[in-house]
């Protein structure tokens, strides 16, 4: 997946002006705080990272937005599809292995919430 680091200087001007289709996030945090979904985003939400990101470009990436999956959820008494993402457990030595198993985010919020993100602060459960 492309990455746009916003410390260069062409690169930024390529998420400055193409904020409705990324997703520009903090580059040294975890967790989806401070985050931007572009096709998710307000005009007012793009222009105030807009107007922030010059003074800190080191700290932002952005990438292409990814559609992700989504897996029937019980709600209340019916099921609504809800955006999932698997996060695989990658050990790392002299040799590196992608063990069995992992961790499955799931937004807490529907499709017409327009909650694409399974991130922690953005409501999700792992199951």
């Amino acid at each position: 997946m492309p990455t746009y680091l916003c410390v260069d200087d062409q690169q930024r001007k390529h998420v400055l002006a193409n904020l409705e289709k990324l997703v520009v996030k903090p580059a040294n945090e975890s967790g989806g705080y401070g985050m931007l979904v572009g096709p998710a985003s307000t005009r007012k939400e793009r222009e105030e990272v807009a107007r922030h990101d010059p003074g800190r470009p080191r700290n932002f990436i952005a990438q292409p937005t990814l559609t992700l999956s989504t897996v029937p959820t019980v709600v209340a008494d019916h099921f609504e599809p809800r955006h999932v993402d698997m996060r695989p457990f990658i050990l790392s030595s002299d040799v590196i292995t992608v063990t069995t198993g992992g961790l499955t985010g799931r937004a807490a919020q529907g499709l017409a919430g327009r909650q694409l993100l399974p991130g922690a602060q953005q409501g999700h459960s792992d199951v």
